[in-house]
């Protein structure tokens, strides 16, 4: 996602040293650490409910297609399409 580098962090904590102080800076940067982890398992509870919820829709489209396909088999056992044997005339 974010390519950052040694140099790129480096610059940053010089600039939240001379912003912040040397007193502020690790009460920030603890309150950084758990703003960046709360967005993580933010991101990892939705992640997980769309995951859910497609599941529960494919298996929806599923359920609605099995009495279709049960129907469909007992039409076909019941239709049956080999010639019939049987002599519909009077002739043996």
């Amino acid at each position: 996602m974010f390519e950052v580098g040694f140099t790129e962090l480096l610059l940053v904590g010089i600039v939240a040293l001379l912003v912040l102080g040397p007193e502020r800076l690790p009460v920030a940067a603890r309150t950084l650490g758990r703003g960046v982890a709360q967005a993580k398992r933010a991101l990892a509870t939705l992640k997980a409910q769309v995951d859910r919820e497609l599941d529960t829709q494919a298996l929806s489209q599923e359920l609605d297609a099995l009495p279709l396909q049960r129907l469909e088999q007992d039409l076909r056992c019941g239709v049956s399409l080999q010639p019939d044997n049987s002599p519909t005339s009077g002739t043996p």
